[in-house]
């Protein structure tokens, strides 16, 4: 594995009841003793940015690529590896469906709207460690004086801090890519386009000490 991650580490950040993982019967036997799904299974993720697939109520199983985005319509994207139509589907990013490859343990991000199949991450546990750098930004950052009561600064106050949110961000964004260039490869990556809305003051929820600074 690329970072170290652990369900502890997790654990202290956000607390358990954050934590979703999936369990091992929602995989394909291609793929249920893979590192990346055992990862998945013993870590999890944090709730909030990224969104885990909930299996399928009766079969108990991810659904599959092919499933998602119809097996005809698979067939016309473009830089699709051979036999991606059958790798699970573990989550949801912005708009595009997250499958994790069993034989070379990356994540895809496939996006139905574009036809397009691209490695978002070299391993799961960059998709692990990207989602809690971002996560726990949106939850710690605060505005202003960092007292979160509402109070409203001068200007360039504000154009200060979002100086510093971008700084913040583009941190995640180089100290990530020094080990797994992939979730930010470009600027049209999900994970990206992610960062930039958050450097922007969206995505902070309304009992986030950010949330509460910009809007009281």
């Amino acid at each position: 594995m690329l970072f170290d991650v652990s369900r502890g580490d997790l654990a202290d950040i956000f607390g358990e009841g954050r934590l979703v993982a999936l369990p091992a019967t929602a995989f394909p036997p291609s793929a249920a003793g893979t590192r990346g799904a055992r990862l998945l299974q013993t870590v999890g993720v944090p709730s909030g940015t990224l969104w885990l697939r909930e299996p399928d109520e009766e079969s108990g199983r991810l659904p599959l690529v092919q499933d998602v985005v119809g097996s005809e319509d698979f067939e016309n994207f473009e830089d699709a590896p051979e036999g991606a139509g059958t790798w699970p589907v573990i989550g949801w990013l912005l708009n595009a469906h997250l499958a994790l490859g069993p034989g070379s343990g990356k994540v895809y991000a496939v996006d139905a709207d574009e036809e397009t199949v691209q490695e978002l991450h070299t391993d799961v546990s960059s998709l692990v460690h990207v989602t809690l750098r971002f996560q726990r930004l949106l939850e710690e950052f605060t505005f202003g004086s960092g007292d979160g009561d509402g109070s409203s600064g001068s200007s360039s106050d504000e154009e200060a801090d979002f100086e510093r949110l971008e700084r913040e961000v583009e941190r995640i964004r180089q100290e990530t890519s020094s080990v797994d260039p992939l979730p930010f490869l470009h600027d049209e990556t999900v994970w990206w386009v992610v960062g930039e809305e958050i450097a922007a003051g969206q995505r902070f929820t309304g009992d986030s000490p950010g949330a509460r600074s910009l809007y009281g």
